[in-house]
């Protein structure tokens, strides 16, 4: 009777899964972002075109051309076929710097609250520096002094990103560090190592990867921003670097831009909604509501 019992009870994720499940706009941010993702994976494969080929006349408007259904560039390229194919590399640097932001910021917050004192001082007195800085001066210096390339350009994103990760993980490990479990676990004792990966981290990860979500947003806004400033990857295709090619024809041809800056605008709304929903999700407060 008691393991049937016990058998029935939901686990912890599969209760915030429902929970996420609930929140329709969290799922409609999924489905965004889920369709983007199916885009990049098989979108070169069903719409094969090179996105770098002239394939029309320069600045050609959508639906005028059967070659080009969503309208030239300002030198004839196919803006389809930039959107299908810079998907790939437009997720590529958002989920790249998002994955160095945390763990930078995850390894000097979590050192920073767990051990305090000298060592917390020092590596917030870092984090600051970093944070004062204006980012996008700082990661166009990076990106024009290590050459403009993709790799580049995630990881100066990357660098100029993790301070408000640092933040957050040493506020959270200095409120859980405090706890009952925690001080149990050390009097039991368990090492620093175990206490910080087995025991804080874990009930520190919903903030985390809420905020996360929303850091794979910011970059991709950022890609576009270096992109538009000229200092984008010009070997490879972007939405950014579709943005940043055409920023001169805007006022004549809206299309060049504004089909790719609505690519960019419905995928970070599509990542914030998932960030909103899985906050909800993970935090048992407003689960309840």
């Amino acid at each position: 009777m008691n393991d049937s019992h016990i058998s029935e009870v939901p686990s912890p994720l599969r209760e915030a899964w429902v929970a996420f499940l609930r929140n329709r706009a969290g799922v409609f941010g999924l489905g965004i972002v889920g369709a983007v993702i199916l885009l990049s994976v098989f979108g070169p494969l069903i719409y094969p075109v090179d996105p770098f080929e002239i394939v029309a006349a320069p600045l050609t408007p959508p639906a005028e051309n059967a070659r080009v259904p969503l309208g030239s560039d300002y030198l004839g390229r196919d803006i389809l076929s930039g959107i299908v194919h810079g998907a790939r590399v437009t997720l590529f640097v958002g989920g790249a710097a998002a994955a160095m932001t945390v763990v930078i910021g995850v390894l000097v917050g979590a050192a920073a609250g767990y051990w305090g004192g000298r060592t917390d001082r020092f590596l917030m007195r870092m984090t600051e520096f970093f944070q004062v800085l204006p980012a996008l001066l700082f990661a166009m210096a990076l990106v024009t002094l290590l050459s403009p390339s993709i790799p580049i350009i995630a990881t100066a994103i990357g660098v100029v990103s993790w301070p408000a990760m640092a933040r957050l993980t040493r506020a959270e490990f200095l409120r859980i560090k405090s706890q009952n479990y925690v001080i149990a676990a050390r009097s039991s004792g368990a090492g620093d190592l175990y206490l910080i990966t087995r025991v804080i981290l874990p009930n520190a990860a919903a903030p985390l990867i809420v905020s996360t979500a929303l850091v794979v947003g910011m970059a991709i806004l950022f890609e576009a921003g270096l992109s538009f400033l000229g200092l984008g990857d010009a070997n490879v295709m972007s939405w950014g670097l579709i943005i940043g090619s055409n920023r001169d024809y805007v006022i004549d041809a809206w299309w060049t831009v504004t089909i790719p800056g609505l690519a960019i605008f419905f995928t970070v709304l599509g990542l914030s909604l998932i960030g909103d929903g899985l906050n909800d999700a993970l935090n048992p407060n407003l689960r309840e509501r």
